[in-house]
């Protein structure tokens, strides 16, 4: 497999400086706040969206140099990634991420929400001086996706009735709106044509969608040592997913066994063996592939270079974590 980060070396170095921008950026508030932001900065993570807005910044910027508003914009995209986790790890009582304790399990639940909507405010006000009003409608849009997401996820748990459209939705919301609207924000500040800045959106879309699919087929197929969760802990939750939407349409009894809420004892693992003997993880793994398939597709219009060509690339990778 590809590391993600090998991926990245036409923005190697600007992801050196967003890392520490990071750190300064948040650096002048409440001492726990900052704290808790300097915590979840420097427990690294791959920063793979902020990669993406970069590598399409370069790809679209052949003649000159990214603006100091493509690297703010960078950064504002992980400012709203990492305040959606450390919500999320509320929600879902999570006590690691990224190998290291999640905030509220150091900090408790109240400053965790604290500081989650700290990094969501700072964002706000870092993209509303990029003085672009298009881009800050893109990346406000964003932060409501994402509690539209959850609210969403969170009102449909163990409804086996929903649709594969309704949970490509729920994921758009929780992952892919971000990706998508800071690609395409990337190529409205480097001026694109508005066909481009459309395709950027939907390269990010359909990247978006096929990232999400893949970790939620990992639900099912990775080691909890690989995954930094048990496995099945989304199913356990109630959080349908592909696979088990998938799995449904085969598997008759999996729907008591959801219906009950794994209520009786082997009910959790009866409902894992049903969805690995169904085709549902198969399935899965192939509307993961068409959404990579789609999302390289439309980076046709730009012209090439080493930056477009990790753009392709990166679809590879996010399959790639399946094998």
């Amino acid at each position: 497999m590809t590391p993600a980060t090998s991926l990245f070396s036409p923005v190697e170095a600007d992801l050196q400086i967003l890392a520490d921008n990071l750190k300064q950026l948040v650096g002048n508030g409440h001492p726990i706040l900052c704290a808790a932001a300097e915590h979840l900065f420097g427990a690294g993570g791959k920063r793979i969206r902020p990669a993406i807005v970069l590598l399409i910044s370069r790809a679209t910027m052949l003649e000159q140099d990214v603006t100091p508003r493509h690297r703010r914009l960078a950064e504002i995209t992980e400012m709203i990634h990492t305040a959606s986790l450390v919500h999320d790890d509320v929600v879902d009582e999570s006590q690691m991420r990224r190998g290291v304790p999640t905030v509220h399990s150091l900090f408790g639940n109240r400053i965790a929400i604290l500081a989650g909507d700290f990094l969501f405010a700072q964002s706000s006000w870092y993209l509303a001086n990029l003085d672009n009003l298009e881009v800050v409608k893109l990346l406000s849009e964003v932060i409501m996706d994402l509690a539209v997401g959850e609210i969403q996820q969170g009102l449909s748990r163990f409804d086996t009735s929903i649709s594969i459209e309704t949970y490509l939705k729920k994921s758009y919301y929780k992952t892919a709106s971000l990706i998508a609207n800071s690609s395409k924000a990337a190529g409205l500040l480097s001026e694109v044509p508005q066909e481009t800045a459309e395709h950027l959106y939907g390269y990010g879309r359909h990247l978006g969608l096929a990232f999400q699919i893949v970790d939620d087929i990992l639900d099912f197929t990775s080691s909890t040592d690989t995954l930094g969760k048990p496995a099945g802990s989304d199913l356990k939750s109630g959080n349908l997913t592909a696979p088990v939407l998938f799995a449904l349409e085969e598997q008759p009894y999996l729907e008591v066994l959801i219906e009950r809420e794994f209520a009786q004892e082997g009910d959790l693992e009866q409902a894992m063996s049903l969805i690995h003997d169904s085709k549902g993880i198969q399935r899965a793994r192939e509307l993961a592939e068409q959404h990579a398939n789609q999302a390289v597709e439309l980076l046709a219009d730009l012209s090439s270079s080493e930056s477009r060509q990790a753009l392709i690339e990166m679809a590879d990778y996010v399959l790639s974590r399946l094998f």
